[in-house]
C-alpha cells in the first residue's frame, strides 16, 4: 500500500506482463496508475493523485474522500443489548465504548 496526500494506493503485480498496477482506494472515482519498478509505481501513483487532484480542481469538483467517519452496523439485537451494557459498565457511551474496542482491535 502507497499513501499519498491523503489517498491510498494498492499494488498488484501481473507476472505475465512483467508491470506492477495499482487503483487508488480511497476515492468512488477510478483512479490507477502502472510502472515496471517500485519507483516508477510510486511516481506514477503520485502522478496519478496529482493529476486527480488537478482535475477536479479544473472542473470545480471536489475530489471524492467516500470516508465520512460513519457507517451502519447491523447486528443482532442480543449482541446489541450486550456491548450496550459493556458501555454502560465502562461509564461510556456505546459510540465511544465502539470506537474505543475497534481502536485497539
Amino acid at each position: 500500500m502507497l499513501n499519498y496526500k491523503g489517498y491510498t494506493g494498492h499494488i498488484e503485480f501481473d507476472d505475465e506482463a512483467g508491470l506492477f498496477h495499482g487503483e487508488v482506494v480511497d476515492t468512488k472515482d477510478v483512479v490507477t496508475f502502472q510502472g515496471r519498478s517500485v519507483d516508477e509505481i510510486v511516481q506514477a501513483f503520485r502522478d496519478s493523485v496529482d493529476d486527480y487532484l488537478e482535475f477536479c480542481a479544473e472542473r470545480g469538483e471536489k475530489p471524492d474522500k467516500p470516508f465520512s467517519g460513519k457507517f451502519v452496523l447491523r447486528m443482532n439485537p442480543e449482541l446489541h443489548h450486550a456491548i450496550h451494557l459493556k458501555a454502560i459498565k465502562a461509564g461510556k457511551s456505546l459510540n465511544k465504548w465502539v470506537n474505543d474496542t475497534l481502536q485497539s482491535a
